[in-house]
């Protein structure tokens, strides 16, 4: 029972201190020993008692329970040795001991298991205590207790924004020994085929600093052996092989009585970059769409071109002096002999053969592609005439012989079943209708067995676009000089820069228009597949975990030459992926994440919030504890306390309980109410009216 005393006043404040003036007189008479002034004073302190109408009141409160967090630590390093079994006995010993408290009420939060990359990059138990208590009255919480191995990445330097305490039970063991190695310093971008400088350093809990092989591979493949001093800083030069993303692991090796071999590797993502492309464009005479190729590549900021028309051929003399000409002479050699090797691509725009280029350099073209070059033919009615390029040496190189037909017929250019397919081709703009949203073309140049691949076709079904191998090289042939229709925007125009940039680099061999590509990448803690192929089923992939599990993942087909796959993980680090003869690295989850950065078990990090709230961290594996033994947890006593006393002990942990309760009920007993009150008031105004009387 509670008891308290209240005043509900019948009448307003200002009309009870009207009251009060007579009862200020009954004093002062009294003070100077008035008769009757004991009457008086009586009855008026009676009348005000009856006005201001005291009540008792008896309140019914139901005591609130203090809340107990006890947090889990779930994350990747928890499952190191013995840490789950010492945190699971630890967490079933607590709940055990914490029942038997009926003024704590206990949640238990598990920390670390987010599906979400970011929430596995780190091992944020503090945010999750602030989730626990977010609806929980500061005067409510008792405390937290901490089950990890103290690698928390979250933890506040001084004192935590709850005002309770704080214990932490650590799980491993104290003499545990481990080794590291991390990047000091990785670019993001590197140039293809040139070294990319990078340090790196190997770190040993037992201060070792004798040598240790480092084992370098890029995407994939051993490159190199470094030899490093453990604690120092060392260099690293490594060169990046292909354009896009590239994956460079450092690993060392395992050695017994580590902790892990997770964190024995380091891994760096580099985007490859290329150097300026360079780009030889031959123009023959002057035509509609002869600056169409020059506009496009010279907007390509990632092309070098080298441009020269042809205004003056040999046979073209009229008796200028030549002190008068502007014109620049064609310099055959130092291109076609020199420095051919130096060009990624060689384009022939509507060029017919003349004396300009010497006969012999048409063999130096076609050795040039038979040597990993790339020529591309954008042809015109020449290529049909008596001096096509055809009728040259350069005919082994060329994948199609013309007919010596120019068909002047309207058509839509159209992507055959293979262009659908190919990455040049695949999903042009405007290619889903049909006709294809986008201008006609008037005229086709007639060819007979092609070679390669035919992806878009012409009047009357004849190839139009022509994309073949010859040895290393490759070769791309146009067989319409009808693109400038679209690039001048007739009848709507059509997307050629779209084709032509895609023609043009396939030719220079950008990975990701290979007709045949398996790539991968991680998307938080999922391994994501895309295959392209001309094929109409690829098969499905294999994929190998970073502890070395086989998965196989199905692939999907997404759109015509393009198949996708996908499968959740848990584990994060480097997958390989196969299909056929394609192989493809992918690494999942963050790169080098702090989970994995140090893991052996430490008090340090919660010493600092713990003490600040007078609380604890302790092991739970003895010191002595070996081999099987750190299983074995030694949990302290829970010793509930008030919010003044102390919070920990030697073998002890305290919990703080809360006074807060909740209402019930309420019981009021007037004191001036009913008859008794009634009968007080009339008793005292008689006893002052009798003695006035006298």
């Amino acid at each position: 029972m509670n008891w308290s005393l209240s005043f509900e006043p019948l009448i307003t404040w200002p009309l009870l201190a009207v009251v009060l003036v007579p009862l200020l007189l009954a004093l002062a008479g009294l003070w100077f020993r008035q008769r009757g002034a004991i009457f008086r004073l009586a009855a008026l302190i009676a009348l005000a008692a009856a006005l201001l109408n005291p009540v008792f009141l008896d309140e019914e409160r139901e005591p609130l329970k203090s809340i107990v967090a006890v947090v889990v630590d779930r994350s990747q390093s928890q499952d190191i040795g013995d840490r789950t079994k010492q945190t699971d006995a630890a967490l079933a010993g607590l709940q055990q001991r914490l029942g038997r408290f009926k003024q704590f009420d206990v949640r238990v939060v598990e920390a670390g298991k987010a599906e979400a990359a970011d929430e596995r990059t780190e091992t944020r138990l503090f945010s999750s205590l602030e989730n626990a208590f977010r609806d929980v009255p500061p005067s409510r919480i008792g405390g937290a207790i901490m089950i990890t191995d103290g690698e928390v990445h979250d933890a506040p330097s001084g004192t935590p924004d709850f005002n309770a305490p704080l214990h932490a039970l650590i799980t491993g063991n104290e003499h545990e020994r481990d080794r590291r190695i991390r990047f000091e310093n990785a670019p993001r971008f590197g140039l293809v085929g040139k070294p990319l400088d990078m340090t790196y350093r190997v770190i040993a809990t037992n201060n070792d600093t004798g040598p240790v092989d480092v084992r370098v591979s890029v995407n994939g493949e051993q490159v190199s052996v470094e030899h490093a001093n453990i604690g120092q800083a060392m260099p690293l030069q490594v060169t990046i092989p292909s354009a896009g993303r590239n994956i460079v692991e450092l690993a060392i090796n395992h050695e017994p009585g580590e902790l892990t071999d997770t964190n024995n590797r380091a891994i760096a993502l580099i985007d490859g970059i290329r150097e300026n492309l360079r780009v030889l464009l031959v123009s023959g005479e002057p035509h509609a769409g002869e600056r169409t190729w020059r506009n496009l590549l010279k907007s390509d900021a990632s092309v070098d071109l080298v441009h020269f028309t042809i205004l003056r051929p040999p046979e073209k003399q009229d008796g200028t002096p030549i002190n008068e000409l502007s014109l620049i002479a064609f310099p055959t050699r130092e291109l076609f002999v020199e420095k051919i090797k130096d060009f990624d691509l060689i384009i022939f725009d509507r060029y017919q053969h003349r004396d300009v280029l010497p006969i012999l350099y048409y063999d130096y073209i076609s050795e040039y592609v038979e040597k990993g070059g790339a020529l591309l033919i954008a042809a015109g009615p020449e290529y049909a005439g008596e001096s096509s390029i055809a009728r040259t040496p350069l005919i082994s190189a060329l994948p199609a012989m013309p007919t010596g037909e120019v068909i002047d017929k309207a058509f839509y250019p159209r992507l055959t079943d293979t262009g659908q397919r190919h990455p040049v081709t695949r999903g042009l703009d405007g290619s889903a209708t049909e006709p294809p949203h986008w201008s006609r073309w008037f005229r086709t140049i007639g060819v007979e067995n092609p070679e390669g691949e035919v992806v878009m076709k012409g009047a009357d079904n004849r190839p139009l676009l022509l994309l073949d191998r010859k040895g290393e090289g490759r070769v791309g042939m146009l067989l319409s000089d009808q693109g400038w229709l679209w690039a001048r925007g007739f009848e709507g125009g059509g997307p050629h820069v779209q084709l032509y940039r895609r023609i043009a680099h396939w030719l220079m061999k950008e990975p990701e228009l290979e007709e045949e590509r398996l790539t991968a990448d991680g998307r938080g803690m999922v391994l994501e597949i895309r295959r392209q192929t001309m094929s109409d089923d690829p098969g499905p992939a294999q994929v190998i975990t970073p502890s070395g599990k086989a998965l196989i993942v199905r692939l999907e087909k997404s759109e015509p030459g393009v198949f996708l796959g996908s499968v959740e993980t848990s584990e994060i680090g480097l997958y390989q992926v196969g299909n056929g003869d394609l192989t493809a690295l992918a690494h999942v989850g963050p790169v080098n994440a702090p989970e994995f950065t140090d893991v052996v078990s430490t008090e340090n990090r919660l010493k600092p919030p713990a003490e600040a709230t007078g609380g604890s961290v302790r092991r739970l594996a003895p010191a002595s504890a070996l081999g099987n033994l750190t299983s074995m947890v030694t949990l302290p006593s829970i010793v509930p306390v008030r919010s003044s006393g102390a919070a920990s002990g030697n073998d002890w942990i305290g919990l703080r309980t809360t006074d807060d309760s909740v209402l019930k009920a309420v019981s009021r007993v007037p004191l001036f109410g009913g008859f008794l009150g009634l009968g007080l008031l009339l008793l005292a105004m008689g006893s002052m009216w009798y003695r006035e009387g006298r």
